[in-house]
């Protein structure tokens, strides 16, 4: 008597089923791969995913990667082509189309309108001898590989070997645009995204925010100064040179005869400073791995530019 499979076993299967055909993928990338990218470089317009069913949804996703790693896409409903949104789809464009069987019926209309108007034209379907792929101008054929749902029809292994391709185009065509992390906030302001990629100068305090004193300033005028600007440091300045630092921990080594002192007797001289390119998730680990709430934060040449409190960052949603 055969013993009935745990899920546990289940679901390795079907990440072993779908492991072998990513490798399978791997090792025999299709040849058209090179042209496809270079192809999808030169277009003026924008990259159009479309396909039907799961492979609509696919698509979506795959416009979507491309949109947010620098190469303009959309995805279009070959159903929704068909009524008025082919309009969409320019001379200026290309389209990718995906088709496990590629042939989809419901992408005969956006394929007539390539035709007609010379819109490059990629299929990434298994059937290299497809309608599909005999009229495109590129084919990206995914592998001949079984499905993982046991019976052979739920799309699940040709779903994830599309992903995984659309993948490897978005990042293949990020690397050659010269796509680097700067790139990727201007698309990603909102969300952890952008909070992980934001640096120190887009939450610093600056100019007239700054507590600043300077070595001569008495402790009276220094005390005013931190408890006006509220971050309870002073930053102790020569010109716009950066001497030192007045904190909590300063005043309360100095307590004795504190009101005699002079701003540069009691500060700390050379204190933790960090650049304004600085991402502010770093910032955030120097400070608490220093057990500081202020970080103050200077140019290469020491000029004290600006000042980065903890509350800041956690603002920002950098946890």
């Amino acid at each position: 008597m055969t013993d009935t499979p745990t899920p546990t076993d289940i679901a390795r299967d079907v990440l072993t089923i779908e492991r072998d055909a990513l490798d399978l993928m791997r090792d025999t990338l299709p040849d058209d791969f090179d042209a496809v990218v270079e192809c999808l470089l030169k277009v003026p317009g924008r990259v159009i995913v479309s396909g039907m069913g799961k492979s609509g949804h696919v698509a979506a996703k795959i416009a979507a990667t491309f949109a947010s790693t620098g190469t303009p896409a959309q995805h279009v409903h070959p159903g929704e082509a068909s009524h008025g949104d082919l309009g969409m789809v320019t001379a200026q464009d290309a389209v990718i189309l995906i088709s496990n069987s590629g042939e989809t019926r419901e992408l005969a209309d956006i394929i007539a309108h390539c035709a007609r108007f010379s819109i490059p034209l990629v299929a990434l379907t298994k059937k290299p001898d497809s309608a599909l792929a005999r009229q495109a101008d590129h084919v990206l054929t995914l592998p001949d590989a079984p499905e993982a749902c046991g019976i052979g029809m739920a799309p699940t292994t040709s779903t994830t070997c599309t992903m995984a391709m659309g993948d490897a185009l978005a990042v293949a065509m990020m690397k050659l645009r010269g796509f680097e992390r700067e790139n990727f906030l201007a698309f990603h302001p909102g969300g952890t995204l952008g909070a992980q990629l934001l640096k120190v100068s887009a939450v610093m305090h600056t100019g007239d925010e700054l507590p600043l004193v300077t070595e001569d300033t008495s402790m009276g005028e220094t005390l005013v100064e931190m408890t006006r600007k509220s971050f309870g440091v002073a930053a102790v300045v020569s010109g716009d040179q950066l001497v030192g630092i007045v904190t909590d921990g300063d005043l309360r080594r100095n307590m004795d005869g504190l009101m005699t002192h002079t701003a540069g007797e009691v500060a700390t001289k050379s204190p933790l400073v960090i650049a304004p390119d600085t991402l502010l998730v770093e910032a955030l680990g120097v400070m608490n791995a220093n057990k500081r709430t202020v970080l103050l934060v200077t140019d290469s040449t020491n000029r004290l530019v600006g000042l980065v409190h903890i509350h800041d960052a956690l603002r920002a949603g950098v946890a």
